[in-house]
C-alpha cells in the first residue's frame, strides 16, 4: 500500500506566524486578527488563559514512526500536560502549549512532514478515511492516494483560505463506507459500475446544531473527475453559505435552502466551470483490484486481529482510552514498530491505533511490547469515545470525559459516544448510544444533563441516532445501563435496529422515572461528574470552532485569486472566451468588495459598479476599475493577443486595490492572495 510521506510543512509560513505572535504581545495586531491568524495554523484556544490546543492534520489518519517520534517530542517538550489526543477526525490534538512556544512546536512537526496549517479555522479540515485503508480484503481501491491528492490540492489553495465555515471530507475504500459520508459536508465512496470504477459523491452531511444526512450527488463519477467535483462543492459552500449567521453557514443549510434538487443543480453548475478549469491537472490515480466479501469493520478500529487482503498479514487494533497518549507511549509504538520492521499506524474514528501490515509470527512480540506500554486490544464494553468537554475546550458545558470512562458497552460491547456540548464532536448521533452535555433549570437551579440518542449508525445503511430524553448527568450511567438491559432482554443481536423499530415515545417511558427529578432529590443531581461544586455554564465568550469573525474584504481577495487561478488554467487551455468570464468575476467579487468596505452595497452590474466607486471616492482605484471593465466589455474578439494584456492590467490594478484596502485597515493580511511576479 502507498505510505503518506508527502511533506506538508511550510518553515517560511511558521516563521511569519511567529512574527505574528510576536507582533500580537507587542498590540500591534487586535486579539479578533490574531485568531484568525492563530486559528489557520492549527492553534486553538483553550478555557484555560495562556496555554493552547494544537491540532496536526494526519491526513487519512496514516502515520509512521518518525511523525510519531515528532508528536513525542512535542507532547513532551511544549505540553504542560505531557499527553497529546487522537481526535474523531484522526487529527492529533495536543494541549496545554503555551503561545509563544507554539511556533518552535510546530517546526519539530514540520521535521517530519506534518502541518497544523489550516486543522482549524474555516477551511477543508482534515481529510478522514477508512481506518483500514489499503488493507482491507473489501475495497476496491486504497482511497490514500486519493486523500493524499486531495490534502495537497486543497491546502493553502485560495479557495479554501477564507471559507463562510469548516469543510469535512471523507474517503471510503468500499460500498461499506466506514469514513462515514452521512455525516460529512462531502463523502466520497469508491464504486464499481457496470465494471467501470469510479466513485458515488455525498454533500451536505452534518452534526451538531441540526443535524442532517447526506444526498447524493454523483451516482457514479470516474476517479479523473473526482477532484472536479470535491472542488465544485468547495466553491457552491463557499459561493453561497452564509457568512453573517455562523450557525447556519454550514453545507447542510444549502440543501434545506435549495431543497436537495435545487441543490444539485447548483452543484453541476460549478461542476462543469471547475471541470473546464481543471482539464489539465493531473488526478489522483488508485491501484484498483477485486474486492472479497468479507464482514466490514465499521468506522473505527477493528475490534479484534484482522486479516489483510494481503495474505499473511493483519491488523493490530490498540485500544487508547479517551484517545490519550503520552510521549512515552508514542514513542513506544514507533520504536515497537521499527523493531518489528513496520513502517506504518493508523489513527481511527473511534480515538484507537490499527497497526497495519503485521506478520502472523509477530503478533505475539508486538502484543508484548504494547503491553508494557499500557496499550492492549479492544476488550468488550470499552468502544466509548470523548471530546475534551470542559476539561479544556470553550464550548464544553459538561466533563465529558470524567464521565466516559465510568460507562460501558456492556456484553452486547455497543457503541457510546460522549459529547460536552451540542457541537457533538464524538459524533453522538452515530453511536448506538449517544450523549451530550446541557443545562436545564430545575426548581430554579441549573442542573447538568445529557441528551440521549439511540440506535444511530454513520457506516452504509445508518442513519442518524434517534432523540431520546434529557437524563440528569449524574443520572445518566444508570439510563445507559437501563437501555442496554432492554435490548438485552429483547434478543435482538442489533442495537441499531432494536433501537430503531421502537415507537416514538418508547425511550421516555423506559427512563422516566430517572428523568423525573423530586424537589427531596434535587440535590443529588446538581453537580457535575469530577465537580464539588453546583453546577454553572461559564461563558468564555464563545468557542473557536468557526473561526474568528472575519473582514470581508479578505474573503473577497482569496475568491478573486481562486478566480484567477482558473483563468490562468483555462488560457493555458486557449479557451479564451472563458478565461475573459473569470476577469469579469474577478472584477465583479474585488469592486463589490471594495464598494461594501467603503460603506456602498454589493452589485453584480459591472457599469453600475463603476458608477457607485466613483460615488464613494475611490479615486484613481476607481477611475481604473472603470477602465477594465470597459475595456474587457470593448473586445471585439477575445485572443490571448488581446486578453493577455488585460489580464496584466488587471493583476496589477489587484495589487493596488491590496495596498489601498491595507491603507484603510491595517490589519489586513492579503499577501496569500495576490498575483505572483507583480510588485506590491
Amino acid at each position: 500500500m502507498s505510505i503518506n510521506t508527502n511533506d506538508l510543512s511550510d518553515l517560511h509560513e511558521i516563521n511569519l506566524f511567529e512574527q505574528a505572535v510576536q507582533s500580537f504581545f507587542e498590540g500591534h495586531i487586535d486579539a479578533d486578527r490574531f485568531t484568525a491568524t492563530r486559528l489557520q495554523m492549527g492553534v486553538y484556544g483553550q478555557r484555560q488563559e495562556g496555554v493552547n490546543m494544537l491540532r496536526v492534520k494526519v491526513p487519512g489518519g496514516r502515520i509512521v514512526p518518525e511523525q510519531l517520534e515528532a508528536l513525542a517530542d512535542v507532547t513532551e517538550t511544549y505540553s504542560q500536560k505531557g499527553y497529546a489526543n487522537i481526535t474523531t477526525r484522526q487529527s492529533i490534538q495536543i494541549h496545554h502549549i503555551p503561545l509563544a512556544q507554539t511556533p518552535d512546536a510546530m517546526r519539530r512537526l514540520a521535521q517530519a512532514g506534518l502541518t497544523t496549517r489550516e486543522a482549524c479555522s474555516n477551511t477543508v479540515r482534515n481529510m478522514t478515511a477508512c481506518p483500514l485503508a489499503g488493507v482491507c480484503p473489501r475495497e476496491h481501491v486504497d482511497v490514500g492516494t486519493h486523500v493524499d491528492g486531495a490534502t495537497q490540492h486543497f491546502l493553502r489553495n485560495p479557495l479554501t483560505q477564507q471559507m463562510p465555515r469548516k469543510f469535512k471530507i471523507s474517503f471510503s475504500g468500499c460500498e461499506a463506507d466506514c469514513a462515514q459520508s452521512l455525516l460529512q459536508d462531502a463523502g466520497v465512496v469508491a464504486v464499481v459500475k457496470d465494471g467501470q470504477q469510479g466513485f458515488r459523491v455525498k454533500a451536505g452531511g452534518g452534526l451538531g446544531h441540526k443535524p442532517h444526512e447526506a444526498i447524493v450527488v454523483e451516482e457514479f463519477i470516474p476517479e479523473r473527475e473526482l477532484l472536479f467535483a470535491l472542488e465544485a462543492l468547495v466553491t457552491l459552500h463557499n459561493k453561497y453559505s452564509n457568512r453573517t449567521m455562523r450557525a447556519k453557514s454550514r453545507i447542510k443549510f444549502l440543501v434545506e435552502r435549495f431543497g436537495a434538487d435545487g441543490f444539485r443543480e447548483k452543484y453541476r453548475e460549478e461542476f462543469t466551470r471547475t471541470k473546464d478549469a481543471l482539464a489539465d491537472k493531473p488526478y489522483p490515480q488508485g491501484a484498483w483490484r477485486a474486492a472479497s466479501d468479507v464482514a466490514a469493520p465499521g468506522p473505527g478500529a477493528p475490534r479484534k486481529l484482522f486479516a489483510q487482503h494481503q495474505a499473511g498479514l493483519f491488523v493490530l487494533p490498540l485500544t487508547v482510552p479517551l484517545g490519550e497518549l503520552d510521549a512515552a507511549q508514542l514513542r513506544g509504538v514507533a520504536a515497537a514498530l521499527r523493531a518489528h520492521g513496520l513502517d506504518e499506524a493508523h489513527t481511527t474514528q473511534d480515538q484507537n491505533l490499527a497497526i497495519t501490515n503485521v506478520p502472523s509470527e509477530k503478533v505475539g512480540a508486538l502484543r508484548a511490547a504494547f503491553a508494557e506500554l499500557g496499550l492492549r486490544e479492544p476488550v468488550t464494553g470499552d468502544n466509548v469515545v470523548a471530546c475534551p468537554g470542559t476539561s479544556t475546550c470553550r464550548l464544553g458545558i459538561t466533563s465529558s470525559t470524567i464521565v466516559a470512562p465510568k460507562l460501558s458497552g456492556g456484553l452486547k460491547d455497543i457503541s457510546i459516544r460522549v459529547s460536552g456540548c451540542h457541537n457533538g464532536c464524538a459524533q453522538p448521533e452515530t453511536g448506538d448510544i449517544g450523549i451530550y452535555g446541557e443545562g436545564k433549570r430545575l426548581f430554579g437551579r441549573l442542573v447538568p444533563h445529557y441528551q440521549t440518542y439511540f440506535g444511530g449508525s454513520g457506516v452504509a445503511n445508518g442513519a442518524l441516532a434517534v432523540k431520546g430524553p434529557a437524563v440528569p448527568a449524574a443520572r445518566v450511567k444508570q439510563a445507559i445501563e437501563r437501555v442496554q438491559k432492554a435490548h438485552a432482554d429483547s434478543g435482538e443481536a442489533s442495537f441499531f435496529a432494536w433501537a430503531r423499530k421502537q415507537d416514538s415515545d418508547y425511550f421516555e417511558r423506559l427512563l422516566a422515572d430517572i428523568v423525573e427529578v423530586k424537589q427531596a432529590d434535587s440535590e443529588s443531581v446538581m453537580r457535575d461528574h469530577g465537580e464539588a461544586g453546583d453546577f454553572r455554564v461559564v461563558n468564555l465568550g464563545g468557542g473557536e470552532c468557526a473561526g474568528a469573525s472575519q473582514v470581508l474584504i479578505g474573503a473577497n481577495f482569496f475568491e478573486a485569486a481562486h478566480e484567477r487561478d482558473y483563468r490562468n488554467a483555462l488560457m493555458f487551455q486557449r479557451k479564451f472566451v472563458e478565461a475573459a468570464q473569470c476577469n469579469e468575476s474577478i472584477l465583479r467579487i474585488l469592486g463589490s468588495g471594495l464598494a461594501q468596505l467603503l460603506g456602498g452595497i454589493r452589485q453584480d452590474d459591472l457599469n453600475k459598479l463603476a458608477i457607485q466607486l466613483g460615488q464613494l471616492s475611490a479615486g484613481e482605484i476607481a477611475d481604473e476599475f472603470a477602465r477594465l471593465v470597459a475595456a474587457l466589455a470593448g473586445q471585439a474578439e477575445v485572443s490571448d493577443v488581446t486578453l493577455a494584456p488585460l489580464n496584466r492590467a488587471l493583476d496589477t490594478w489587484t495589487v493596488k486595490l491590496a495596498t489601498f484596502c491595507v491603507a484603510q485597515d491595517e490589519g489586513l493580511d492579503l499577501n496569500e492572495a495576490l498575483p505572483e511576479g507583480v510588485a506590491p
